[in-house]
């Protein structure tokens, strides 16, 4: 380190920053870096250091002169951490956001509480003067009440809603119960809300919902306020605390202060702001609480059995619980003690994250060409070759325009009314409705131009033509079911295929047994089926696949077991050889 050296000579404070993967992280290490006086060593677990394009240059330029060095540490090696802070002056302890995993008890504790042992026993081992934790203010939420205006004198929960919560409360704990051993000093920010470039958690979940269409709804009346912290700001008052603790202020020491951009805002007004930023449909639709609270009951059954590919189950369980309650903070004692004020404004901050997520707006969401497909589009006709009308009906069917998809569903349920619940007959049904859409059509067309001063517009007659291509393809996929047909019936001609015989008789009783007695309900059960199914396997892709491979295989074992133990009498003839 004797690069290090020769900069302290420079009367450059040496620090370090251990967590740069998270994105408040790499906002501390900027900021630190932009002020000119810190000699920065960044301590994480990958191997080497990811530059991002927006950064690249500073970050770069300090790697390159020595005021920035990378060190690849992982917290459960207490030998590893005494090497990186061996010199400094004050460690920042922020997140391992990148080593977390929500449902692994086993690493999240390792990380979360032993890493934090050994970071302060490195700390006091090494004589470090200054320990500032990156805390939460999740660790004073319970998720059942309300907070309006609360300050430090909150207490901890007894339980947590969430297990990362309860580990990070005992990590805090740890970081206070150390100040003052061995001249450690020590201190804790509970940021709240925390939203900026480079997040993981809460704007990615928040596009998950706008993705996936859930993001329409409110949870409750809508009016709950929540505090917010922009990134920088979390950054900024990690620095304010250490200049604070460097006086040695009997009233920094020791203690956990509550960090926010002093702006409350209702919590769903942020949510639009963000959606609306980036292209997607704000919430306007309310549900009651007690009715998410079950569907909640119902997609902690989906997680524990199939899994989701989309959504944390314990993330949900936290947004809805910021979602449907007012959790506001003082922040006087973080102001008065250690001279925080945020120096980047909630608006400045929206506007800045929904620059940096960008890419994820809806235009470049929906580009075919840039994402992949799923395997639900897939089955609704994706792929090479792809067939414009599949395509088309992959995305009513995949709700990819909610307003477009629910058009249809309601056109298709109108007419379900109309030829099976009517009471008519299918033929008097049909005639009705071609003589229905023949006047409307007739009378459509013989409209003035403008009537009572709204201009009417006139369909284009090429809006009932077929091209050429759409014929093709429904010729072409015609011909492959026929074909498909045709070779199963000459499996079923030669008498040696017992597994096809069965599909084919009990997939023919079926029909049977449904157009006959069922016809109506089973038609009225698919059109839901149609609108839903696709949707749902969308959501939980994986888990599906995993449940649905292990009834086939079942499914396979007793088919083999059930064949192979066929009387000789039905058992398939054998070719002579000769």
């Amino acid at each position: 380190m004797a690069v290090d050296d020769r900069l302290a000579g420079l009367n450059h404070k040496t620090c370090v920053v251990l967590g740069d993967s998270g994105f408040v992280g790499r906002s501390l290490v900027l900021r630190l870096l932009k002020l000119g006086n810190w000699i920065v060593r960044i301590a994480d677990s990958p191997p080497s250091i990811q530059l991002d394009h927006s950064h690249h240059s500073l970050l770069a330029r300090a790697l390159s002169s020595g005021r920035a060095s990378y060190f690849p540490v992982h917290l459960s090696d207490k030998r590893q951490i005494t090497q990186v802070i061996e010199g400094s002056s004050v460690v920042f302890y922020m997140d391992h956001a990148a080593d977390m995993k929500a449902n692994d008890f086993y690493s999240c504790y390792m990380l979360t509480v032993q890493g934090t042992k050994n970071v302060i026993n490195a700390c006091r081992e090494c004589r470090v003067k200054r320990l500032i934790y990156n805390s939460s203010a999740d660790v004073v939420f319970h998720g059942l009440h309300d907070i309006h205006d609360g300050d430090e004198s909150l207490s901890c929960p007894c339980k947590f809603e969430n297990m990362l919560s309860d580990l990070k409360a005992q990590a805090e704990a740890m970081i206070l119960g150390a100040n003052d051993i061995d001249g450690l000093s020590t201190c804790a920010l509970r940021s709240s809300n925390v939203f900026g470039p480079g997040d993981s958690e809460l704007v990615p979940f928040i596009l998950k919902l706008g993705i996936s269409g859930w993001a329409k709804f409110i949870i409750g009346s809508g009016d709950n306020l929540s505090d917010f912290t922009y990134s920088e700001n979390v950054a900024h008052a990690h620095i304010c605390a250490e200049e604070a603790l460097n006086f040695q202020t009997v009233s920094v020491a020791g203690k956990a202060f509550l960090i926010t951009n002093f702006e409350p805002m209702k919590f769903w007004k942020f949510i639009s702001f963000i959606l609306e930023g980036l292209g997607y449909q704000r919430p306007f639709i309310k549900l009651p609480v007690k009715m998410v609270q079950y569907i909640l009951l119902l997609v902690k059954w989906a997680h524990e059995n199939i899994g989701s590919r989309y959504f944390s189950y314990p993330l949900l369980v936290h947004f809805f619980h910021l979602a449907s309650h007012t959790r506001t903070f003082n922040c006087t004692a973080a102001k008065k003690d250690i001279g925080y004020l945020p120096v980047v404004s909630l608006e400045e901050g929206i506007t800045s994250t929904i620059e940096a997520f960008s890419h994820l707006a809806r235009d470049s969401y929906h580009s075919r060409d840039s994402i992949g497909q799923s395997k639900a589009e897939k089955l609704l006709g994706g792929g090479k070759g792809r067939n414009l009308i599949l395509l088309y009906v992959a995305d009513i069917l995949l709700w990819r325009d909610e307003t477009t998809s629910f058009t249809y569903f309601l056109a298709l349920v109108i007419l379900f009314h109309w030829f099976f619940l009517s009471g008519r007959t299918f033929t008097s049904s049909a005639a009705r409705l071609l003589l229905f859409s023949t006047v409307i059509l007739y009378g459509y067309g013989i409209l003035p131009s403008n009537l009572f001063g709204f201009p009417i517009q006139r369909t284009c007659l090429s809006s009932f033509e077929i091209s050429e291509k759409e014929v093709k393809d429904s010729v072409a996929t015609t011909v492959y079911l026929w074909n498909i047909g045709c070779r199963n019936i000459k499996i079923l001609a030669r008498g040696s295929d017992w597994s096809m015989f069965f599909k084919v008789a009990i997939s023919l009783l079926f029909l049977k047994l449904i157009l006959s007695q069922f016809l109506t309900s089973s038609i009225g059960i698919a059109l839901v089926f149609a609108f839903t199914a696709f949707f749902v396997y969308e959501q939980y892709e994986s888990g599906i696949d995993g449940t649905v491979g292990a009834l086939s295989n079942c499914l396979k074992k007793s088919m083999t077991f059930f064949t192979t133990n066929l009387p000789d009498s039905m058992s398939p003839l054998e070719h002579d050889s000769g």
